[in-house]
Protein backbone atom coordinates (compact mmCIF):
# COMPACT_ATOMS: atom_id res chain seq x y z
CA UNK A 1 0.00 0.00 0.00
CA UNK A 2 2.79 2.41 0.92
CA UNK A 3 4.56 1.66 -2.34
CA UNK A 4 1.50 2.61 -4.36
CA UNK A 5 1.04 5.85 -2.45
CA UNK A 6 4.69 6.80 -2.83
CA UNK A 7 4.54 6.01 -6.55
CA UNK A 8 1.38 8.10 -6.89
CA UNK A 9 3.02 10.96 -5.00
CA UNK A 10 6.06 10.74 -7.29
CA UNK A 11 3.81 10.92 -10.33
CA UNK A 12 1.94 13.93 -8.94
CA UNK A 13 5.16 15.73 -8.14
CA UNK A 14 6.56 15.02 -11.59
CA UNK A 15 6.67 17.87 -14.05
CA UNK A 16 4.50 15.93 -16.48
CA UNK A 17 1.54 17.01 -14.38
CA UNK A 18 2.27 20.58 -15.43
CA UNK A 19 2.36 19.50 -19.03
CA UNK A 20 -0.94 17.65 -18.69
CA UNK A 21 -2.56 20.64 -17.02
CA UNK A 22 -1.38 22.83 -19.88
CA UNK A 23 -2.67 20.37 -22.46
CA UNK A 24 -6.04 20.19 -20.74
CA UNK A 25 -6.29 23.98 -20.74
CA UNK A 26 -5.29 24.08 -24.40
CA UNK A 27 -7.91 21.47 -25.28
CA UNK A 28 -10.55 23.45 -23.39
CA UNK A 29 -9.51 26.61 -25.24
CA UNK A 30 -9.75 24.86 -28.60
CA UNK A 31 -13.28 23.70 -27.82
CA UNK A 32 -14.58 27.13 -26.83
CA UNK A 33 -15.87 29.46 -29.57
CA UNK A 34 -13.69 32.36 -30.61
CA UNK A 35 -14.86 35.82 -29.57
CA UNK A 36 -16.95 37.73 -32.08
CA UNK A 37 -14.16 40.29 -32.34
CA UNK A 38 -11.85 37.64 -33.79
CA UNK A 39 -14.48 36.57 -36.29
CA UNK A 40 -14.77 40.02 -37.91
CA UNK A 41 -12.78 41.11 -40.96
CA UNK A 42 -13.09 37.98 -43.09
CA UNK A 43 -12.19 35.72 -40.20
CA UNK A 44 -8.89 37.47 -39.58
CA UNK A 45 -7.77 36.80 -36.01
CA UNK A 46 -6.86 39.83 -33.97
CA UNK A 47 -3.37 39.36 -32.42
CA UNK A 48 -4.58 41.15 -29.30
CA UNK A 49 -7.24 38.48 -28.77
CA UNK A 50 -4.68 35.70 -29.21
CA UNK A 51 -2.38 37.33 -26.65
CA UNK A 52 -5.26 37.62 -24.18
CA UNK A 53 -6.29 34.00 -24.71
CA UNK A 54 -2.66 32.91 -24.22
CA UNK A 55 -2.44 34.82 -20.96
CA UNK A 56 -5.74 33.35 -19.78
CA UNK A 57 -4.44 29.85 -20.59
CA UNK A 58 -1.32 30.65 -18.59
CA UNK A 59 -3.50 31.71 -15.64
CA UNK A 60 -5.66 28.59 -15.85
CA UNK A 61 -2.53 26.41 -16.03
CA UNK A 62 -1.19 28.07 -12.89
CA UNK A 63 -4.51 27.42 -11.15
CA UNK A 64 -4.37 23.75 -12.20
CA UNK A 65 -0.78 23.46 -10.96
CA UNK A 66 -1.90 24.90 -7.65
CA UNK A 67 -4.71 22.38 -7.33
CA UNK A 68 -2.34 19.52 -8.04
CA UNK A 69 0.25 20.83 -5.59
CA UNK A 70 -2.40 21.34 -2.92
CA UNK A 71 -3.70 17.80 -3.46
CA UNK A 72 -0.12 16.51 -3.22
CA UNK A 73 0.33 18.33 0.09
CA UNK A 74 -2.93 16.95 1.40
CA UNK A 75 -2.04 13.42 0.30
CA UNK A 76 1.41 13.51 1.86
CA UNK A 77 0.40 15.46 4.95
CA UNK A 78 2.66 18.39 4.09
CA UNK A 79 0.86 21.64 4.95
CA UNK A 80 3.63 23.69 3.28
CA UNK A 81 2.83 22.12 -0.10
CA UNK A 82 -0.88 22.72 0.48
CA UNK A 83 -0.27 26.39 1.19
CA UNK A 84 2.00 26.78 -1.84
CA UNK A 85 -0.69 25.14 -3.97
CA UNK A 86 -3.39 27.47 -2.66
CA UNK A 87 -1.12 30.47 -3.32
CA UNK A 88 -0.64 29.34 -6.94
CA UNK A 89 -4.40 28.95 -7.31
CA UNK A 90 -4.97 32.50 -6.07
CA UNK A 91 -2.23 33.85 -8.34
CA UNK A 92 -3.75 32.13 -11.36
CA UNK A 93 -7.22 33.37 -10.47
CA UNK A 94 -5.95 36.92 -9.99
CA UNK A 95 -4.15 36.81 -13.33
CA UNK A 96 -7.33 35.61 -15.09
CA UNK A 97 -9.37 38.35 -13.41
CA UNK A 98 -6.79 40.94 -14.46
CA UNK A 99 -7.14 39.82 -18.08
CA UNK A 100 -10.94 39.98 -17.86
CA UNK A 101 -10.82 43.52 -16.48
CA UNK A 102 -8.29 44.57 -19.11
CA UNK A 103 -10.43 43.11 -21.92
CA UNK A 104 -13.56 44.76 -20.49
CA UNK A 105 -11.86 48.15 -20.37
CA UNK A 106 -10.72 47.80 -23.98
CA UNK A 107 -14.20 46.77 -25.02
CA UNK A 108 -15.73 49.80 -23.29
CA UNK A 109 -13.17 52.12 -24.89
CA UNK A 110 -13.96 50.68 -28.33
CA UNK A 111 -17.71 51.15 -27.76
CA UNK A 112 -17.17 54.74 -26.65
CA UNK A 113 -15.01 55.38 -29.72
CA UNK A 114 -17.65 53.86 -32.01
CA UNK A 115 -20.40 55.93 -30.35
CA UNK A 116 -18.34 59.10 -30.79
CA UNK A 117 -17.72 58.28 -34.45
CA UNK A 118 -21.46 57.64 -34.99
CA UNK A 119 -22.32 60.94 -33.32
CA UNK A 120 -19.75 62.78 -35.45
CA UNK A 121 -21.24 61.20 -38.59
CA UNK A 122 -24.76 62.30 -37.57
CA UNK A 123 -23.63 65.84 -36.85
CA UNK A 124 -21.85 66.26 -40.19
Amino acid sequence: MDIRISQFVAILKNSTVKLLAGLLCMAAWMLMPLPAMAMANNHAINPQVIATVGQKMEAKTKEAEGKVQSAYGELTGKPGEQIKGKVKQVQGSAKATQQDIKQGAKSMANKASDAAADLADKLS
